[in-house]
């Protein structure tokens, strides 16, 4: 595995550490090569050592890190520059002669996207995309992280070129929200429970919720998320899944391409806020402090909040709107979708008061991965009274564990070769159309950013946004 950017937050942070679980568990096999490529000189050991200073807690891995760092080697070099690549071949090769065998090649682009076109380059003129022969090629793999491009065109002009190198079988989109357990779960739960699937629909569905909710701002990534923005960071892909989860329909298998075809098919019905009418249906906000932070411009006009309701136009949601929020310097971390249903206790029990909302479904995908049913029962008491009461599943208290995590299991599927839990181009040409039209309505409009009060749940246009439907914020 050639790691691209293997100084950066996303190896330090995520890969890293799930190799070296993976390999605890004995999930990586005998004999692998971890190869880091980035600007900074190093060498092997050097590498090794820095790797060491960012695991969090390395006592946790006993003595598997020992064993496992002489796995790690590393290749210094400029992304735009073909020298690096050519050395990084010729210490491939050596792997490939030790081994006498072909090894299979995973490349990780693991950069800010803006160097994105200057690595995929370099491997065609280097030809490292192509293995250690042309007749190996279909071997290698090129996984590629979020966001996938700026808008649509960037989006296209990607997908061309990585197309251009590999076929689609090849290539893994990474956003790791669909490794999430919930996530995944949440096919699981709709399809194999008799008791939700029939309601799951605009006869008993009033509109859907979802919250997605750092409490955290932009800290060290303000250079990368200034240029970016929350739309694109999150809206784009972690809540295009999220979106598709809920509404998609039941796949004709578990398998790989019927899920991603009925993902596809959702983010594609998704009801396009056309560009005069974005101010009435987005709100974006920008936390008060957010202008104080390190690498921002001080006349940064960068969304840190967007509110959005919209309609999925499939016979399933037809007219059911959906209100999705998502922000940093909010209350707390929390990502959540609720499914609220429409309230039928007062056709009984109206002259004993029921309940403003009543039965409310919701998948927590985040901090404890969880569902919780909200339901209408009688308080006690000689008198008629209703109340709400919830009944919670918690993964970690049910299964005495969280789970594999995100990173771990898409890892294991790229050695697998398994795309079940990645993007096709569909679905993401799908996604930026939806996006794009709203940031081009931004731009002709030249939106109103309001700001917020940091450690709330943003700004007031956003409550207004539901509200003015007979809603509220859950």
């Amino acid at each position: 595995m050639v790691i691209f950017g293997a100084t950066g937050d996303l190896m330090k942070n995520k890969l890293l550490p799930s190799l070296l679980k993976l390999y605890q568990q004995k999930k990586l096999g005998e004999k692998f090569y971890i190869v880091g490529f980035a600007r900074r000189f190093f060498t092997n050991e050097e590498f090794r050592k820095d790797m060491a200073l960012h695991l969090r807690s390395i006592n946790q891995y006993h003595n598997a890190w020992e064993s496992f760092k002489n796995n790690l080697y590393y290749q210094d070099g400029d992304f735009n520059d073909p020298r690096g690549y050519k050395e990084l071949i010729k210490n491939l090769k050596l792997f490939d002669k030790k081994n006498k065998s072909c090894i299979t090649r995973f490349i990780y682009l693991a950069t800010p996207p803006n160097y994105y076109e200057a690595i995929l380059e370099n491997l065609k003129k280097t030809k490292l995309s192509k293995g250690c022969g042309d007749k190996d090629d279909k071997w290698t793999r090129i996984i590629v992280e979020k966001p996938f491009g700026k808008d649509l065109r960037t989006a296209i002009t990607l997908d061309r070129k990585l197309s251009r190198l590999f076929e689609e079988k090849q290539i893994f989109r990474v956003d790791h929200y669909l490794g999430k357990e919930t996530v995944q779960n949440m096919v699981a739960f709709r399809f194999a429970n008799g008791v939700f699937e029939p309601v799951w629909n605009k006869n008993y569905i009033d509109h859907v919720q979802i919250t997605f909710a750092e409490e955290r701002g932009v800290g060290n990534r303000g250079q990368f998320f200034d240029g970016v923005g929350l739309l694109r960071d999150v809206g784009q892909n972690h809540l295009m899944q999220l979106i598709a989860a809920v509404a998609m329909e039941m796949p004709r298998s578990f398998t790989k391409e019927y899920l991603r075809d009925e993902r596809a098919k959702v983010i594609h019905a998704i009801r396009p806020i056309e560009e005069k009418d974005v101010s009435k249906f987005v709100v974006a906000g920008q936390y008060r402090d957010y202008l104080k932070e390190k690498n921002i411009p001080k006349d940064s006009n960068t969304e840190t909040f967007v509110a959005m309701k919209f309609f999925i136009d499939t016979e399933r949601f037809a007219n059911v709107p959906f209100y999705v929020r998502a922000g940093k310097k909010m209350p707390k971390d929390v990502v959540e979708i609720s499914i609220v249903f429409i309230q039928t206790c007062q056709i009984l029990f109206k002259e004993y008061g029921c309940p403003e909302i009543g039965n409310v479904l919701t998948i927590r995908i985040q901090p404890d991965e969880g569902i919780n049913l909200r339901v209408i029962a009688k308080s006690p008491g000689a008198k008629l009274a209703l109340g709400t009461v919830d009944m919670k599943f918690s993964y970690q208290e049910q299964f005495k564990t969280r789970g594999i995590e995100a990173y771990e299991k898409l890892l294991l599927d790229i050695f697998a070769g398994d795309q079940m839990l990645f993007n096709r181009s569909d679905e993401l040409s799908s996604s930026w159309e939806f996006i794009t039209k709203i940031l081009n309505g931004w731009k002709d409009k030249k939106a109103k950013i309001v700001k917020y009060i940091d450690g709330t749940w943003g700004p007031k246009e956003a409550q207004d946004l539901i509200e003015r439907d007979g809603k509220k914020w859950l």
